[in-house]
């Protein structure tokens, strides 16, 4: 379980979100707003990229601002538009998160073969699309045993098939590990394969159940 209290984050003086508290436990939460509202902002400070005031800990677990090197191997994030540098490959991305996500070389190639990465994986960056860069991004975001995954908008450039494995594999992840998702999306996330266990609504500079 994931407990946030007394959250906020600011650009200098200017407020961009805090709340009170909220709880997210093993499952798949929807987490909405319009474009500008604070959720890349909300998600970045969860997963320790951005700073921000609070506290924000696995119940029994590290806190981000207290272990904050524990905490983030917990955490996994995938970026809406994700953009990396663009001489390396995805085989030099996988080798470098996975070695600091303490991943297996068996999980690395599973997800490469899962979201068919293989074509391109020793190419450049640079010479990829955006769809094929979300594929990357998406499979790293798997990597190692995290217990809170977020992901940024996923199904932006994403084919069918490529929808469905994402879909499993989050399915598994809740099941079989206990896994908690924060995802954000403009595209209806829920499905029978994948069932929402809540929904949050980023406005007014504060996040509310429904």
């Amino acid at each position: 379980m994931l407990v946030i209290r007394n959250f906020s984050k600011s650009y200098g003086d200017q407020l961009i979100l805090a709340l009170s508290e909220v709880k997210f436990t093993q499952g798949v939460y929807w987490v909405k707003g319009q474009n500008g509202s604070g959720k890349t902002t909300f998600f970045k400070s969860l997963a320790g990229l951005h700073p921000c005031q609070g506290t924000i800990r696995f119940e029994g677990g590290p806190d981000l601002h207290g272990q904050p090197v524990a905490y983030r191997k917990k955490v996994n994030y995938s970026e809406a538009e994700p953009l990396y540098p663009g001489f390396l490959t995805p085989k030099d991305l996988f080798k470098f998160v996975g070695k600091a996500k303490g991943a297996s070389a068996a999980q690395l190639q599973s997800l490469v073969e899962a979201f068919g990465i293989s074509a391109y994986y020793e190419k450049p960056c640079e010479t990829h699309s955006s769809g094929m860069l979300k594929k990357v991004s998406l499979a790293l975001a798997f990597l190692g045993a995290p217990e809170l995954i977020i992901l940024d908008e996923p199904l932006i450039t994403l084919d069918g098939a490529a929808r469905n494995i994402l879909l499993h594999l989050m399915e598994e992840r809740v099941s079989k590990a206990g896994v908690t998702f924060l995802v954000s999306s403009h595209q209806v996330l829920e499905s029978e394969l994948l069932p929402v266990n809540g929904i949050y609504t980023v406005e007014n500079k504060t996040l509310t159940p429904g």
